[in-house]
């Protein structure tokens, strides 16, 4: 018999209750209690590519008939974005009836792009096709913290009538791959009500209608500082909400997916669950992660498994393939040294490690694919669990951002052939990292990163800046 129940109510007793609301691993409980949405197998896809995802959610907002819902850090003034919100009007001219929301961060929808001439960002573009082609796609600033630096609004998950397509890519030309170049993430599409209106309901509930969330397309949008108390009373009401969905059991041919929602380091379902898939980890644990900067609670479990004969692959990209690389023969702005920092990270991991790399248990896999970049994040854990998400995996994403993830639990292994297809194709374009010194030299980085690394390890402050990378 099914039953009503938030995450948060699975617990046993109230000292598993209370260890879990403040965060902590110990006595949390198994995963194999969470609640479920029960789905079949055969209605979760795994996309190939960003040229997938472009056209599968251009055909999904060509198709719906009764709501669009997307919930993603930008959507970007360029020929990619314009391309989404020009669909969306369309949609809406085809079928009047259609509710259309799009949610966005409040702070990265007002300001132009880094290094870039100031601007009055992405919200110009939104308010610009609104005045011309009228209402009926409404945007939503929400604003998860009083300045960008101290917290983003990154959920992902974007909903189409009874079906979610879910990465966490965003909404420009690089990630829908509309010039050639591409920033490659994970996509994954799943047809299920119930799952479609557990996120579309989040992002009603909690999000719309808070006082602090103001559209960004249609009328005069209010300052930041005059929604300060607002901020910080919906922040508050973040860290207490939950995804809310009918607890099935999962029969024969069918697949769990739990829905998580995550902010600050209190109370954090996202965070927890992390955590203890890689201390489920028996045989075999995949970490992807665009920016090696692993939070202390992930790193110390990355090692438990390590230690216990676990064996670990890490995936992330080559510093070529970050998205904040700038290359050599281009002017330098400081926030090039971004993906230096990055693989000093990476170096002082593989030297504390070199003996379970040398020994196989540990596979850092370096991807770079021409001028590509790299975004990709989630977990595989043996054969049984797969975490898709929209979180980095980084100090950022776990102390401050709103961030979300659909846990799956495959006890019948019904997804593996899709997971290791999805594997196969982000590893060909990967190489072993061997040993530590196969790294770049800190002595052949450019001198402005050398003299920026030099200043922050002199005052210790290269652990701070980690923190809010």
């Amino acid at each position: 018999m099914e039953s009503k129940l938030s995450p948060l109510s699975k617990t046993s007793g109230l000292a598993s209750a209370w260890q879990r609301w403040r965060g902590r691993v110990n006595g949390m409980p198994v995963l194999g209690s969470l609640p479920y949405i029960a789905v079949k197998a055969e209605a979760i896809a795994t996309l190939e590519s960003p040229v997938a995802y472009r056209e599968t959610l251009l055909a999904l907002i060509a198709g719906a008939k009764r709501r669009i819902m997307l919930a993603t850090l930008y959507l970007q003034d360029d020929d990619g974005g314009r391309e989404v919100l020009a669909a969306l009007y369309a949609a809406k001219k085809a079928q009047p009836q259609l509710e259309i929301a799009v949610f966005v961060d409040w702070h990265r929808a007002q300001r132009g792009l880094i290094g870039k001439t100031r601007s009055a960002g992405n919200a110009g573009m939104y308010k610009e096709m609104a005045r011309r082609l009228g209402p009926g796609v409404e945007i939503y600033g929400v604003p998860i913290q009083r300045r960008e630096f101290m917290g983003v609004m990154h959920l992902k998950g974007f909903i189409v009538d009874d079906k979610v397509l879910y990465s966490g890519a965003s909404l420009n030309d690089v990630y829908l791959q509309r010039h050639g170049r591409y920033r490659l993430d994970r996509y994954h599409l799943i047809a299920n009500r119930p799952l479609a209106d557990c996120l579309a309901g989040l992002l009603t509930e909690a999000v719309r209608d808070d006082p602090a969330v103001h559209s960004l397309s249609i009328g005069k949008t209010p300052t930041t500082v005059s929604l300060r108390n607002a901020i910080v009373r919906f922040r508050r009401a973040l860290a207490k909400a939950r995804y809310s969905f009918i607890h099935a059991t999962i029969a024969a041919g069918e697949v769990g997916i739990t829905p998580l929602l995550g902010i600050g380091t209190r109370g954090n379902e996202l965070n927890a669950t992390i955590v203890q898939m890689i201390l489920r980890t028996q045989r075999q644990l995949v970490v992807f992660t665009p920016y090696f900067n692993l939070p202390g609670p992930i790193r110390k479990a990355v090692d438990n498994r390590i230690k216990a004969g676990c064996q670990v692959t890490i995936v992330l990209g080559d510093k070529a393939a970050n998205d904040f690389y700038i290359p050599p023969e281009e002017p330098f702005k400081t926030i090039g040294a971004l993906p230096y920092l990055y693989e000093a990270n990476l170096r002082r991991f593989c030297k504390t490690h070199q003996r379970a790399i040398a020994a196989g248990l540990l596979n850092v896999q370096l991807w770079r694919d021409e001028d590509n970049t790299f975004h990709l994040k989630g977990l595989l854990v043996d054969d049984d669990y797969a975490l898709l998400t929209g979180n980095n995996l980084n100090p950022r994403a776990w102390r401050l951002d709103l961030e979300n993830g659909l846990l799956l639990h495959d006890p019948q292994k019904l997804l593996l052939a899709q997971h290791q297809v999805e594997l196969d194709r982000i590893m060909a374009h990967t190489r072993r990292l061997e040993h530590h010194s196969a790294l770049d030299p800190v002595a052949s980085y450019p001198l402005p990163v050398q003299r920026l690394m030099k200043r922050l390890a002199r005052v210790r402050a290269d652990r701070l800046v980690n923190q809010v990378l």
